[in-house]
Order: C-alpha cells, then structure tokens, then sequence
C-alpha cells in the first residue's frame, strides 16, 4: 500500500502530519511517500492508494496551485478512479473555482467542484465543530482567514450540527466526490475521530477490529463528544 504526502514541508500548518504519523501505525506495512513542494507527484506515475494534502499558509496556497495546475487531469483521474484522497484546512480551496482576495484579484484554483474560497485576512475565524457522517458522529476545531461559497449540497463531506459549513451559512461541510474528502476541519482530525479513521481504513481495504490506542481515544472522543453537545459550549 502506497500513501503519498504533498509538500509535508510547508502543508502541515496545524500540525496535519499527525494524521500520517497515526496512519503509519495502523498501517505499518503501508510505504509512505513524502512529495516536496519542486517533485513530481508520485501519482502522476505509480499507482497510489491514497494522496494527503493539509494546510498551509495564504502565500503557501498560491505556490501549491501553481505546482498542482499542470497535474490538474491527473488529479481528475486519481478522483475517478476512487483513490482515497484527503485534503484539509484550506488545502480544501485549491479544488473550487478560484480564492477571492481582499482587494477581489482572484487565484485560479483546480476547478473540481463548484465552490469559490473568500478571504477575511483581518478577522480570524475560530470554532468546534459537531458533525453527522454516515452514520457516525464527527468533532473537530476549525481556524481560518477565509470560507467557501458555491453549491456543494450534492457533494458535501458531513453536516454539521454544531458550528458552520463551507461558510457561517451554510451547515454543509466539506467535498465529497467518490473517494475524495475535504474538510475546514484541522489537522488531528484522524485521532479525534476513531470512527472516522476506521472508515478511511476501509476505504483501503485495511479494514481492522481495532485501531492502535483505541480505547483512550475512544475514550476522549466521548468526553469531548459530551462537550460539544453542551448547549452550555461556547462554539
């Protein structure tokens, strides 16, 4: 099993290489490919069976996409052919339309999906989130300069319960296409959610009855699980 990593080097703003250190333990036989930000995608020539993006700065963002652009059809097959593929923070924006900037110039983006990015540089938004996904519960936190607009009531990845979607409007949350999920959703997003990484792991085929440290993060998730759902929480 082959799990490449983009540009862990500068994607990795809220820590979202944790997920691949946790990943690496479920899945010890797994070969994991670091990408930098100057080399060629591993999956533009091996098969891969899954590709990790995570956040990263503004700046960082407009370096990414000049990068990715030119491997925007390979991107395309990689989703056609329901690789895993997890993208989070605002590596999420890099698949809409375009990233609008303050003074409304706008980044070219992928162009996957129907959604467009805004920034808000001078007003941080911070928040938790409570979410329903196929049948399981999701938590996580969110920190961000900007929100996504456009229509993704057909292809979302959960939706939220407590906090907000693509933008405060919005309770819909995230991309989906086939195998294909992205999130606001921070960087730990894996060991808050046992449930969540079990569903990844069957997506590869790695199916497991239980996953490394199981019982304490289960037993994290439900204490902060009961926090979130304090009418009393502050989200």
């Amino acid at each position: 099993m082959i799990i490449e990593v983009l540009y862990p080097s500068l994607a990795n703003l809220y820590g979202e290489t944790t997920a691949i250190a946790y990943l690496r333990q479920c899945l010890p036989q797994a070969e994991i490919i670091p990408t930098e930000i100057n080399e060629e995608p591993a999956f533009v020539t091996k098969p891969v069976n899954m590709v990790f993006l995570g956040g990263m700065t503004e700046n960082t963002q407009e370096l990414v996409l000049e990068k990715l652009l030119p491997y925007k059809k390979h991107i395309q097959d990689v989703i056609e052919r329901q690789i895993v593929f997890l993208a989070l923070s605002n590596a999420m924006e890099l698949f809409g339309e375009y990233i609008e900037k303050e003074d409304g110039t706008k980044i070219q983006a992928l162009g996957l999906f129907p959604t467009y990015a805004k920034r808000h540089m001078d007003v941080r938004y911070n928040s938790l989130v409570l979410g329903q996904m196929e049948g399981f519960k999701l938590l996580g936190f969110k920190s961000q300069f900007s929100d996504s607009y456009g229509d993704n009531s057909q292809n979302y990845l959960f939706q939220v319960l407590r906090g907000s979607g693509l933008n405060p409007g919005s309770k819909l949350e995230g991309l989906r296409r086939h195998n294909f999920m992205a999130t606001y959703l921070l960087g730990p997003m894996l060991v808050l959610n046992p449930a969540f990484t079990k569903y990844i792991l069957k997506l590869l085929g790695a199916e497991v009855e239980q996953l490394p440290y199981e019982a304490s993060l289960q037993e994290a998730f439900n204490r902060r699980l009961a926090e979130f759902e304090d009418q009393n929480t502050r989200y």
